[in-house]
């Protein structure tokens, strides 16, 4: 796994728990809970490994996002204002084609 969901699995199955845990590992069972503070039910194994996977596949489902990157938003506005300024508010302007470029790139899952 890229990220070490452990800790989110717990917190996502059980949330505001207060527990102390060594994670690293992308397998629930490589990892551990020492101590377990929380009234509530320690979830199983089991159930950290499902939630860990849930996770990775909704992590991995939004890399566009993260790829996604836009320019500033101060050169965007930049790009906008002389867009008007040229009379050039469409799809020839500076700023359609670098918001354009960035979608093309990284299109939506």
């Amino acid at each position: 796994m890229e990220n070490d969901f452990y800790v989110d699995a717990i917190k996502s199955l059980v949330p505001n728990a207060k527990f102390h845990g060594s994670s690293g590992n992308e397998l629930a069972k490589d990892n551990v809970i020492l101590e377990w503070f929380d009234e509530r039910t320690e979830p199983t194994v089991s159930d950290i490994q499902t939630e860990m996977t849930r996770l990775q596949v909704e992590y991995d489902a939004k890399q566009y996002q993260r790829d996604r990157q836009y320019p500033p938003i101060g050169d965007q506005l930049d790009m906008l204002y002389h867009a008007i300024d040229a009379g050039k508010v469409n799809k020839t302007s500076d700023f359609y084609k670098a918001l354009k470029a960035v979608k093309d790139k990284h299109p939506k899952g």
